[in-house]
């Protein structure tokens, strides 16, 4: 079976963004990779912006194949957990945490912040808050949280995963695994108590 040039694409753009994280996904480039025309990208993704976002959700699906947000057998607090703790699974601990994060900051941190090292840093910043945006959706259908813009609490999960991605690569007293679950939780309660303001 063939690939249509939608998925040549894809594919051609993946492998791009593994190579280099903040790979410019040029019309010329990935088309060229893809060996299609510019015309069949733009087709297919009429902006790069279109193209990275559409990438970045395939590639996140791939990492993380089952999202547990509608796991009806659990409560609504476990499932958010376990969608969390699904985020910071890829990045393993020890010393694969720390190549990570090594990679991260020679993409991101390191160099000055071009046009192309923005453009990439903000895809992956907004497929992560897309995702979790959709987890407190989900919720919200169901009753857990109010139905309202869930910015502020995005922001907030972001940030704790973030550090607790960090606390992965350094090094620890306790059990990891203990502590990133109960500062979870703490994260999670906050999320889903009743807002005050």
């Amino acid at each position: 079976m063939t690939m249509d040039s939608r998925e040549k694409i894809l594919k051609a753009a993946a492998e791009m963004i593994a190579e280099d994280m903040t790979a410019q996904l040029s019309v010329r480039a990935v088309a060229a990779r893809a060996g299609v025309s510019t015309g069949s990208l733009r087709f297919h993704f009429p902006t790069q912006r279109a193209l990275q976002d559409t990438v970045l959700a395939r590639m996140y699906e791939h990492m993380i194949p089952d999202d547990p947000i509608r796991d009806g057998s659990l409560p609504a607090r476990d499932r958010l957990v376990n969608c969390l703790r699904q985020v910071l699974a890829p990045a393993g601990v020890g010393e694969d945490a720390r190549k990570a994060w090594g990679a991260a900051y020679q993409a991101f941190i390191a160099p000055d912040p071009t046009e192309q090292i923005r453009t990439a840093y903000l895809a992956y910043e907004r497929e992560s808050a897309r995702r979790v945006e959709y987890w407190l959706s989900v919720l919200a259908d169901e009753g857990v949280l109010p139905q309202q813009d869930h910015t502020r609490k995005v922001r907030f999960l972001l940030t704790i995963l973030n550090g607790l991605s960090i606390e992965r690569a350094l090094p620890a007293n306790e059990s990891i695994l203990k502590t990133e679950t109960e500062t979870l939780y703490t994260a999670v309660d906050c999320v889903l108590e009743p807002s005050t303001t």
